[in-house]
């Protein structure tokens, strides 16, 4: 999506592109070393703004020969909204988003795109943005897909404008759980959906998917392993907190790019942990190139 991050006198923005699956892409591709592909699936626009996007995907060294394009649509576009604490809120124009069309051709949904992939990594706002019909087709095909051989990773990303019904996205999310070898949710997501009162029964329902590796994010206080007899450590606090758009999706990228080169889970958790506090103390959800490199 475009990306509009407004300055303290929230008269001016400064224009970016970024998305929850596409913060975590960009941050897995920096974080991993060149021999691991990662390609980015979506479907953009044919417009300008769809074409930057698409030279502004390719400058982060993502493959994007899996993007489709459809003329017929354009880009989503969303606000950042931050308060004193650095906590943000969004305000979302997403209605006529090419990405809603994906997997969907004239003859019925093709995930022949995905088909070369050894994971998958989705969220719910993927899913949500989808006609059922076309996530429960995804589902069908991620199951063949596992029993292929290949992993799925999810994270929840509850965003409730996007669905037809709470009943729905508790549906959707919990079948995804159910299938998913990775799991990233984020304990303020998970208790807003299924109306978790507590920590730990959020813990417990998760598990009784049978998840069998993740992380259950809790924000400044660290993560908790999920799938793995790993007691729970306390994490160091972010040295500064500017912007906290993207901390999920850095963590998840800084997680999965530790378990991708075989790192154990709990070097994982610190790994992902240690991504989120980076990206925090930077505005926007993408830290730039330059200034990144500075600070890894």
């Amino acid at each position: 999506m475009v990306e509009l991050s407004r300055d303290s006198t929230h008269m001016t923005a400064q224009l970016g592109f970024a998305g929850d699956t596409l913060n975590t892409a960009i941050y897995l591709r920096r974080l991993l070393p060149e021999n691991h592909h990662i390609s980015y699936v979506t479907t953009l626009g044919t417009d300008a703004f769809s074409d930057q996007m698409l030279d502004y995907i390719r400058s982060e060294r993502l493959a994007t020969d899996l993007v489709t394009r459809n003329e017929n649509r354009t880009v989503g576009l969303y606000a950042i909204n931050t308060d004193m604490d650095g906590e943000r809120s969004f305000t979302y124009w997403r209605d006529n988003s090419a990405a809603r069309t994906l997997f969907q051709t004239p003859e019925g949904t093709d995930f022949s795109t995905l088909k070369d992939l050894d994971i998958v990594y989705v969220s719910a706002i993927t899913l949500a943005i989808l006609p059922n019909a076309v996530r429960c087709a995804f589902f069908e095909w991620i199951e063949q897909f596992r029993a292929n051989g290949g992993r799925f990773a999810f994270d929840s990303n509850y965003r409730p404008t996007l669905w037809e019904s709470r009943v729905v996205a508790q549906f959707t999310t919990a079948r995804a759980w159910s299938m998913t070898d990775i799991a990233l949710p984020s304990i303020d997501d998970e208790m807003a959906l299924f109306g978790d009162t507590t920590e730990a029964g959020a813990l417990s329902r998760l598990n009784d998917y049978g998840i069998p590796m993740g992380a259950l994010k809790r924000g400044a206080r660290g993560p908790v392993a999920m799938g793995g007899l790993i007691p729970e450590r306390p994490y160091p606090a972010a040295s500064s907190v500017v912007d906290t758009t993207a901390a999920g999706d850095s963590f998840n990228a800084g997680f999965l790019a530790s378990i991708l080169q075989g790192h154990p889970l709990e070097a994982a958790l610190r790994a992902g942990h240690n991504c989120a506090s980076r990206v925090i103390g930077h505005r926007g959800a993408i830290i730039p190139k330059d200034i990144w490199a500075q600070s890894h």
